[in-house]
């Protein structure tokens, strides 16, 4: 199986193990029974908050960085 690699790949994957697992805070509904969410904040935050109740079974996660930049730009 083909393995992505780049130099100081250890150093982040350490850095992922680090950081603690963090739960939800559901703000918005878009409805009982809909299938997705949409989580504002920190990429590798949110990653960490759905690993308990979802590893094993996403079958995509899209991360919009181009948006959270807008944003960013905008906010300044």
């Amino acid at each position: 199986m083909p393995r992505l690699e780049w130099i100081g790949k250890e150093k982040v994957v350490n850095h992922v193990k680090e950081v603690p697992f963090h739960v939800l805070e559901r703000k918005y509904s878009f409805g009982e029974g809909k299938d997705g969410m949409v989580i504002h904040g920190d990429n590798l935050l949110a990653l960490k908050s759905l690993l308990p109740e979802y590893e094993g079974r996403v079958k995509c996660i899209y991360i919009d960085i181009l948006t959270a930049r807008l944003i960013q730009s905008v906010a300044a």
